[in-house]
Order: structure tokens, then C-alpha cells, then sequence
């Protein structure tokens, strides 16, 4: 495809300035973005209870990689228009989510990290269930193309 100058419109640096400003506060204030980095210090809160000698399993780096992914996948999905792009950020997302709620339990089995920590972060994570469901109920089915690989069609 080929573009013209004419296929873009004309923004000055203010109006374009103000208009990524609007975009970075919606995203900033989506409720899964909230509780993503609520969850985000939770984890951190959590992992600083953990014995690193105890840490066999390196649960530390487990759940903080997890929530970091889980953070960087949510701006990914918001980033693009398409269905699929947006579906690909949506899984890794819940397999991430899914992760922390495992590694919780392995942690509670293992009497890894402060109780209250762990419950916390498992009544987080099942809110953030709930939003992730909300979510990606807002994502536009109709907007998509054909990547040849046949998923979310």
C-alpha cells in the first residue's frame, strides 16, 4: 500500500501533545490498570517477607515477573486497535494472573511469605479476575483482520 501526504491529517505539536495526554490518563485510569498496580505493590510487599535462603522455588522472581508482565501486557493490549492483537495480550495476561495464584499456593505449602500477604494477594488477584472479564468485553470483535494463524476468529 502506498500512502500520499494527504492520507495523514495535519496536527500541530499542542494539539497532538494534549491528545497523548488524554490517551496516557484514560489508560492510567482503567480500573484492570489500577488494580494491576495495586497488586504490583502488594507483590513487592510480599516478596520482602520471603526468606531467600527458604527460596528454593525462587518464588520471588516468579511473582515479580509475573505481575511485571502482566502490567506490560495490559498498556500492549491498549496500545492496538485490532481484536487479535489485543486477544494475544488477553492470554498471556491470564496466564500470568494464573501463575500468581499457583505460585500463592506453592508459597502457603512451602510456609513462604507472611499469611495476610498471601491472602491479600489472592483476594487482589480474584478482583482482578473480574476486571480482566469486564475488560476485555469492551475489546471491538469487528475490528480485525486475518493473521492466518486462525485463533480468536
Amino acid at each position: 500500500m502506498v500512502f500520499d501526504d494527504d492520507d495523514f491529517e495535519e496536527m500541530d505539536d499542542e494539539e497532538f501533545e494534549r491528545e497523548m495526554e488524554e490517551e496516557r490518563k484514560r489508560k492510567a485510569n482503567l480500573p484492570i490498570v489500577k488494580k494491576a498496580k495495586e497488586i504490583f505493590r502488594t507483590v513487592h510487599s510480599l516478596i520482602s517477607t520471603i526468606d531467600y535462603e527458604k527460596d528454593t522455588m525462587a518464588y520471588r522472581d516468579i511473582l515479580f515477573e509475573d505481575i511485571a508482565i502482566i502490567n506490560a501486557k495490559i498498556s500492549g493490549a491498549e496500545a492496538v486497535d485490532l481484536y487479535s492483537l489485543k486477544m494475544e495480550n488477553a492470554v498471556l495476561i491470564k496466564i500470568h494472573a494464573c501463575s500468581i495464584i499457583t505460585t500463592t499456593s506453592g508459597m502457603k505449602m512451602m510456609n513462604l511469605g507472611h499469611e495476610d500477604y498471601l491472602n491479600v494477594l489472592r483476594d487482589e488477584m480474584e478482583e482482578f479476575r473480574k476486571l480482566f472479564v469486564d475488560w476485555i468485553a469492551t475489546f471491538d470483535k469487528t475490528n480485525d483482520i486475518p493473521d492466518d494463524w486462525g485463533l480468536f476468529y
